[in-house]
């Protein structure tokens, strides 16, 4: 797969996946109806617009490094361990689950929040069973190396160096 095509397919997929789990299910949950201004708002707001631009960050980074994309039926060619990937496993995870929780807060859903730890939940059975086995065969020890430098969910306070 070329950049071209990696860009293209990674554009399909995140209208499509996070675009319906972080968009239109919070969209259904919320009808994006703000209450008063609270510093809830604010904190919503800020965290939701920090966690778009780290899932913008991560796709692009996959199409252009990885030669691939995030969607299991095109994956990268090469391992991604550079930008937010130094620092966490699974930075659009965390970047998903920041749109579902800042929105959450934006628009104080608690309906939201229960959401976001239902899809943390699907997230990480998902990681667990699937996409870890699957990056170990793929990449071997460059994985395992990965796996032993940098945390699944909680981030790093330095960047991992390999």
């Amino acid at each position: 797969m070329n950049r071209i095509q990696a860009a293209i397919g990674s554009t399909l997929f995140f209208f499509l996946a996070p675009g319906t789990v972080a968009g239109v299910v919070p969209y259904l949950i919320t009808q994006w109806r703000l209450p008063p201004v609270s510093a809830w708002t604010f904190a919503g707001a800020a965290l939701t617009l920090i966690a778009f631009a780290m899932l913008i960050e991560c796709f692009a980074r996959f199409a252009l490094k990885g030669l691939g994309t995030p969607a299991p039926i095109a994956p990268t060619q090469h391992l991604v361990v550079t930008g937010l990937y130094r620092f966490v496993r699974n930075p659009m995870y965390v970047a998903v689950l920041g749109l579902i929780f800042g929105q959450a807060l934006l628009f104080q859903s608690t309906m939201l929040a229960a959401y976001g730890a239902t899809m943390w939940v699907i997230f990480h059975t998902f990681v667990y069973f699937y996409e870890e086995p699957t990056l170990r065969r793929s990449f071997g020890d460059a994985y395992e190396a990965y796996c032993k430098g940098v945390p699944r969910w909680l981030p790093r306070l330095t960047p991992w160096t390999p």
